[in-house]
């Protein structure tokens, strides 16, 4: 057993401090007055709150399903993680920084709801009238959790899982919060400026997308993307698991942004669902136009494309528009990853092309397509002869794309000086599952015997 340096303790001593101090936090009266609330919206937000939980657990099959045997363990913790990291950080600074009183639309007084104090007791959100404070926080939860746990397919199968543990924090904290800020908070810069954004394009993909591309620019090659190794993915069945479980969680990752059951919250059900649809066949046909086989993985990949494309826009397009956006969309990313495979950058789930391209494709559409005819509380798109829109949405991209880039490049080089992010050569080839977890992911494999029956072969252990 290693002896443990200052740096292995630093995490059970953070957590313990916050524990300790919850204790001295005093406790208020939840929802006082229950008159303003409507109970089926509450309803439904649980419910939401819910599915976009269960997205966390389904990218991490997702991505699992993809990597190399040896490192499905490891990918899928890293992403699984956040969902404990995430929690807690969110109740002590998160929400404050996203949602407390704004310093100049640009990030949330810290100390506004520090560890959750005044969320219970709190009137409603100001965009959010029907239901509790309370609610509302722990569905903006969900989104923030997720967000960090994209990221790791840029990054998976070399990436120290401690060092990845420290990016989420600094992450959350200096990207995703100010971003959400910006976006979401009435007081905020690109709210402020009419960017459009129901769901998430710019908040959750975009961000992580970037950040994606920045930490597979910073960890550089594995060895085996230097010797043009084509290795195939440890398990289909668990991307099409993955697949299943962030097209259903999806819907209330989208069609809980109306922060209402009511006719909005169905019309962006209806175009996540068309959208991804159409994303996930354009994928897949493409494929077979350019002399591919129709694939289960591409038909994965393309569906959630579909779901990143059509965040942005779910609650501002009509549903004939969302077809052409999941279609659009899909051949771009396509393109994308095509465009990746020929360079020497190692983003390893092709985290930028789908989640970053397919965020930027949707939110310009959006730019486009988007009416008031679906969402009054919205606006018309250039379609609908309104090209400040546009123009207002090209500017929140390249904001959000400039500044998610720059600062994530730089976390990833700052936690490289304090701590080495990246495995060992010796680690790699062996395996994360094993070097950083002790774990190993050794499913039976079936063979054709010389009687043409199946049997069991154990994987051996490498």
């Amino acid at each position: 057993m290693k002896k443990n340096s200052f740096q292995d303790y630093l995490p059970f001593i953070f957590l313990t401090v916050v524990a300790i101090i919850g204790i001295f936090i005093p406790s208020v009266p939840a929802f006082a007055d229950t008159s303003k609330y409507n109970f089926a919206d509450i309803a439904w937000i649980l419910v939401a709150a819910s599915l976009v939980f269960l997205m966390t657990p389904g990218l991490s099959f997702f991505y699992g399903g993809m990597v190399n045997r040896k490192n499905v363990i490891s990918t899928m913790m890293q992403s699984f993680i956040a969902t404990g990291l995430i929690s807690v950080l969110w109740v002590v600074v998160g929400f404050s920084l996203a949602f407390g009183k704004s310093y100049h639309g640009i990030i949330g007084d810290p100390s506004t709801f520090f560890m959750f104090r005044n969320v219970e007791s709190s009137g409603p959100w100001s965009l959010a009238p029907t239901i509790p404070m309370l609610l509302f926080a722990l569905f903006q939860m969900k989104f923030a959790i997720i967000t960090p746990a994209l990221v790791v397919g840029a990054v998976a199968e070399r990436i120290r899982f401690t060092s990845y543990v420290l990016f989420m924090v600094l992450f959350s904290l200096l990207v995703y919060a100010p971003i959400a800020h910006w976006t979401w908070h009435p007081d905020g810069i690109l709210f402020k400026l009419g960017v459009l954004d129901f769901a998430g394009g710019t908040v959750v993909h975009i961000s992580a997308g970037c950040a994606a591309l920045a930490g597979a620019l910073v960890l550089k090659r594995r060895k085996d993307h230097i010797d043009n190794k084509e290795l195939q993915p440890a398990n289909i069945p668990f991307v099409l698991l993955g697949t299943g479980l962030l097209w259903f969680g999806w819907f209330g990752f989208n069609a809980g942004s109306a922060l209402a059951a009511n006719g909005l919250a169905v019309s962006a059900f209806a175009t996540t669902n068309t959208a991804t649809a159409a994303a996930g066949l354009s994928w897949v046909f493409f494929d077979v136009v350019r002399g591919r086989k129709p694939s289960a993985l591409g038909f994965c990949i393309g569906a959630v494309v579909g779901l990143v494309a059509i965040t942005p826009a779910a609650g501002f397009v009509a549903i004939p528009q969302s077809i052409f956006i999941g279609f659009v969309a899909a051949i771009v990313s396509n393109m994308m990853v095509h465009w990746k495979s020929k360079t020497t950058i190692d983003d390893t789930l092709d985290v930028f092309p789908c989640h970053g391209v397919g965020g930027m494709v949707g939110m310009l559409l959006t730019g486009i397509f988007a009416t008031k005819t679906v969402n009054e509380g919205g606006n018309n798109g250039w379609f609908y002869g309104n090209f400040e829109l546009f123009k207002n949405q090209v500017l929140g991209l390249l904001l959000v794309v400039t500044y998610s880039f720059v600062v994530s490049y730089g976390l990833f080089k700052l936690i490289n000086m304090i701590h080495p992010l990246r495995v060992s050569d010796d680690e790699e080839a062996l395996g994360l599952d094993t070097t950083q977890h002790n774990e190993s992911y050794h499913p039976a494999l079936m063979s054709v015997t010389d009687d043409g029956d199946l049997k069991e072969e154990e994987l051996a252990h490498s």
